[in-house]
C-alpha cells in the first residue's frame, strides 16, 4: 500500500507541474484532474506504468492475463481514481474498485536477473 500511495504523490506533483505550464492548478481545480486522467490513460494503458509507479517499481497490468489494460481502460481507471472514493474502497486481494471497474491490479515489477 505505501508504494501505491507513493506512487500517486509522485504521479500528482507532477500533474500539478504539468498543469502549471496551462492552467493555473491552484485556481482551476478541475485541470491537474484531468491531467492525472490523461497521464494515468496513456502511461498505465501504454507502458502498464505511470512514471511515478515506474520509481516505486510497481505496474498496472490486466488482472485476467497479466497484459496491458490499454487506454481506455487507463482513461477509466484513471477517472475512478481522480474521484478518490473507488481507490479507498479494497477488497481482500487489495484491489480498489477502480481497479475492479476496470479489470487490473497492481503487481510489483519484476527485479532484473542477478549478474
Amino acid at each position: 500500500m505505501a508504494r501505491r500511495f507513493g506512487a500517486l504523490s509522485i504521479d500528482w506533483v507532477l500533474c500539478l507541474l504539468a498543469t502549471n505550464l496551462f492552467a493555473d492548478p491552484f485556481r482551476d481545480n478541475w485541470a491537474p484532474v484531468l491531467t492525472l486522467i490523461v497521464v494515468y490513460g496513456l502511461f498505465a494503458g501504454l507502458f502498464a506504468q505511470t512514471p511515478g509507479m515506474r520509481l516505486c517499481r510497481i505496474r498496472c497490468v490486466l488482472y485476467a492475463d497479466g497484459g496491458r489494460i490499454g487506454v481506455l481502460r487507463g482513461l477509466l481507471r484513471g477517472a475512478l481514481l481522480g474521484l478518490v472514493v473507488p481507490a479507498l474502497i479494497m477488497d481482500e486481494n487489495g484491489r480498489g474498485l477502480h481497479d475492479r471497474a476496470v479489470g487490473s491490479v497492481i503487481v510489483a515489477e519484476p527485479r532484473p536477473p542477478a549478474r
